[in-house]
């Protein structure tokens, strides 16, 4: 088995520190050929699919990525920008202004991004950190509620990359950020902003991506960290109970997933007289294929069909400033004792921490 060879170690070289922000995912094209690639990788995933291997694969490449891939090429066709992939974009642009965020803070910090399957790598950004001389990484999963379908996932291709690698660097990961104060606030700000914009409509469907319910009784904390995200951000913009519905979108193949089903519950709002409805996702942080076609496109489709009148679909946080900032606090708060500054700033920080303990003492210099 051949090795890959490693850039050679370069003495005196100053260690970095790195962060990388990794999301799920995209093809490069809306091209059924691009998804077969990307679908055979993501559904190959055994974290995703818990079915025996001997099982699933033959399934997988005898009848699913025969089949599906046109029809998902339609869709995403539906939401491709100039741009791209709506979720490449707008993860490019947060790894951009995390940079910035931090940098503005005084941290010389190497910002880059990944995707889980797909396009740029997990294992080639890992081996391009390294190559800019960077020794510690804080890998970011753009997940904020942990699912072992998701982040656990991340880590493994990390590990992967991990057993191919000589040198590794030093590596830590935020398992999740549900009730991260700063992620929630910047919810409910774009919440209101929306309101403020279009106005408010009878009811707040926060719809997160669905999860087999066989998950949840396997010990998966998923479907209690949603509801505890609903929960908080209906308490942020002052909701009761009956102003606002936790459901699950995304559902696949005939097992029973974690209920209520998004699309199920708009059909009976506007069955039930619901004129207008709010949708937002609060389980995604940048818009992309579940967001952009299936509820935006899709669910608008479902309620207006069943009789209601008004369907909003508020954007996920993407470039939002108040999320890049809560991001970068995150950050902060993870890489809390690697040096992330110069010499020079780290004495300036030295000198400043000086006078303010001999201030708080009394002293005067």
């Amino acid at each position: 088995m051949s090795v890959a060879k490693e850039p050679p170690y370069q003495h005196g070289q100053a260690p970095r520190t790195g962060v990388l922000l990794v999301n799920l995912g995209t093809p490069d094209a809306p091209t059924a050929g691009a998804l077969r690639r990307y679908l055979g990788q993501f559904l190959a995933d055994p974290r995703v699919v818990e079915i025996p291997r001997l099982l699933w694969l033959p399934i997988l490449h005898g009848i699913i990525l025969r089949v599906r891939p046109a029809k998902s090429a339609a869709k995403y066709a539906s939401i491709w920008t100039k741009e791209g992939s709506p979720l490449r974009v707008w993860t490019q642009k947060q790894t951009t202004l995390l940079q910035g965020f931090l940098g503005e803070q005084g941290h010389q910090v190497v910002v880059e991004h990944a995707m889980r399957y797909g396009q740029p790598s997990i294992a080639g950004q890992l081996d391009a950190l390294k190559a800019q001389g960077v020794q510690r990484v804080l890998v970011v999963p753009l997940y904020p509620q942990y699912s072992g379908a998701t982040t656990a996932s991340v880590m493994d291709e990390v590990f992967a990359w991990g057993r191919q690698t000589r040198w590794l660097p030093e590596l830590r990961h935020i398992n999740q950020f549900h009730d991260d104060p700063g992620y929630l606030t910047a919810l409910a700000e774009s919440v209101k902003a929306h309101w403020q914009r279009h106005g408010r409509g009878g009811k707040l469907v926060m719809s997160f991506h669905g999860m087999p319910h066989r998950t949840l009784l396997l010990g998966d904390p998923y479907h209690c960290q949603c509801l505890k995200t609903g929960r908080l951000l209906a308490e942020r913009l002052g909701l009761g109970s009956d102003e606002y519905v936790v459901t699950f979108q995304s559902r696949f193949g005939k097992a029973k997933w974690l209920e209520p089903y998004t699309e199920p519950t708009l059909r009976a709002l506007a069955q039930k007289g619901e004129q207008r409805v709010d949708v937002v996702c609060p389980g995604f942080v940048a818009d992309c294929i579940e967001t952009l076609e299936e509820i935006a496109m899709e669910g608008r489709q479902a309620f207006l069909e069943s009789g209601g009148k008004e369907f909003n679909y508020i954007p996920c946080l993407n470039d939002d400033r108040r999320w890049i900032r809560a991001l970068s606090e995150l950050t902060l708060q993870h890489l809390q004792g690697w040096p992330t500054r110069t010499s020079e700033q780290a004495r300036a920080d030295t000198l400043e921490q000086q006078r303010a303990r001999a201030s708080a003492a009394g002293c005067r210099h």
